[in-house]
């Protein structure tokens, strides 16, 4: 059985996964101690110098997401060329050199570098590899084999702020994806990957270089008519416009509770668990509602939408922490459980054509939504201090649900002139 010969590789993988989820938190679930590392005065909220060192740590998320931008095009050619296991390797390499800068320097600029590395790691290298990896490695099931990687990554992410606030450690706080990130590469150096295997037995020859044609073309055979230019744009455009809210609420919601629902530092950072817990259900429901009930990927992205859309208006204008902590619940489900993912299914519909291709697009408009986020937010920060721009940064997230709403709406629209049937029907 090919799963349990390469079990190995599955849990490296979902390893690297988990130290992802600590990865995408790090910088802002220890906003003040890094802060403070790089010389900001952060001991007065209300000042200039604390909205500086805020700003500071947006940037560095930035540079995280612009590193995933500028890799992310090209990790599927590199992978198909070099293989899935020098991949693994390198991105927990670079994982290290990350978190040891992050761990050893009090300099601002150079940790915005070391987050740079780390969202080359993330798409560059650890996307690339890892999600073909586990399917390979689980032909019978891959869509299971994905989700799983969801999970890791949404576990972590619960788990990790609570971790920091108990802790209150930067050192811990970094120390601990560190060496996670070093039991990654000892892993990845010892386990074997189905595709390397398969390409050492073709003397080197790559087996993933040329698309299915056969399969393209049955695909691009069940169009009625052209979808159009705008059409496809849109369906690459979606991947900023999910990625837009998951991102802003991932590494903003714990500075929300802070600043405007009156919380502690522990029920704040529970914000961020809530909204994981929210993502993790998603992904087992949708999971069965398309792989039992066989729902469309658009049917599944009109709910998560419109969800999402609500529940940033009960966040913005319904300051009650339970209702709160609900919304937050809520959004995790709508944004962060899988619409993603869903959202690249419905490319493929789309525009049929090779699938690293597609994928590539797709995640290049992803990366430049977790770029321009933080960017935004620094920005704000500085002409109208953390608690004004987070609250902006809100409203500017439920502009774009909408949009994505909208956005979800014309496609079910196109969906039945392109194929002749509804997506909602299914």
């Amino acid at each position: 059985m090919k799963a349990k010969k390469y079990l190995l590789s599955m849990i490296t993988v979902y390893m690297a996964y988990l130290t992802h989820g600590m990865q995408a938190l790090i910088f802002s679930q220890n906003q003040v101690n890094f802060a403070i590392k790089w010389g900001f005065d952060m001991s007065d909220p209300s000042s200039a110098a604390y909205a500086a060192g805020a700003a500071a740590v947006s940037t560095a998320i930035a540079w995280t997401g612009f590193g995933k931008f500028i890799s992310v095009w090209i990790g599927g050619e590199i992978s198909d060329r070099v293989g899935r296991k020098k991949l693994m390797i390198g991105g927990a390499i670079l994982y290290i050199i990350c978190f040891a800068t992050m761990l050893t320097t009090t300099n601002a600029t150079l940790s915005a570098f070391a987050g740079l590395m780390a969202g080359v790691a993330t798409s560059g290298f650890w996307d690339a590899s890892g999600y073909p990896a586990v399917q390979e490695a689980y032909p019978a099931a891959p869509g299971t084999a994905l989700i799983m990687i969801k999970f890791f990554v949404a576990a972590s992410s619960i788990f990790y702020p609570i971790i920091c606030v108990a802790t209150g450690s930067l050192k811990f706080n970094v120390m601990l994806p560190l060496v996670l990130s070093i039991v990654v590469l000892i892993l990845a150096c010892m386990a074997k990957f189905v595709y390397d295997d398969e390409k050492a037995a073709m003397g080197g020859k790559g087996t993933g270089k040329k698309a299915d044609q056969a399969e393209i073309d049955k695909a691009k055979a069940r169009l009625l008519v052209a979808p159009g230019n705008f059409t496809k744009l849109i369906t690459y455009f979606y991947a900023f416009l999910v990625m837009a809210v998951m991102y802003g609420a991932q590494q903003y919601t714990k500075a929300f509770g802070l600043a405007y629902c009156g919380l502690s530092e522990m029920q704040a950072a529970s914000f961020t668990m809530m909204y994981q817990i929210g993502s993790i259900v998603a992904v087992a429901f949708w999971a069965v509602m398309m792989s039992k009930l066989k729902w469309h990927p658009l049917k599944v992205l009109i709910i998560d939408s419109v969800m999402t859309a609500v529940a940033l208006l009960a966040v913005l204008f319904i300051h009650q922490v339970a209702i709160v902590y609900v919304a937050i619940l809520i959004l995790g489900f709508g944004c962060a459980g899988g619409a993603l993912q869903t959202g690249l299914s419905v490319v493929q519909e789309f525009v049929p054509g090779p699938k690293g291709r597609n994928t590539g697009i797709y995640y290049t408009f992803m990366g430049a939504a977790s770029y321009l986020m933080p960017v935004i937010v620094g920005r704000l920060t500085i002409i109208s201090g953390e608690s004004a721009a987070v609250y902006t940064l809100m409203i500017l997230m439920f502009v774009i649900a909408a949009v994505q709403v909208l956005a979800t709406i014309y496609l079910i629209a196109r969906y039945k002139k392109v194929f002749g049937k509804s997506p909602m029907a299914q």
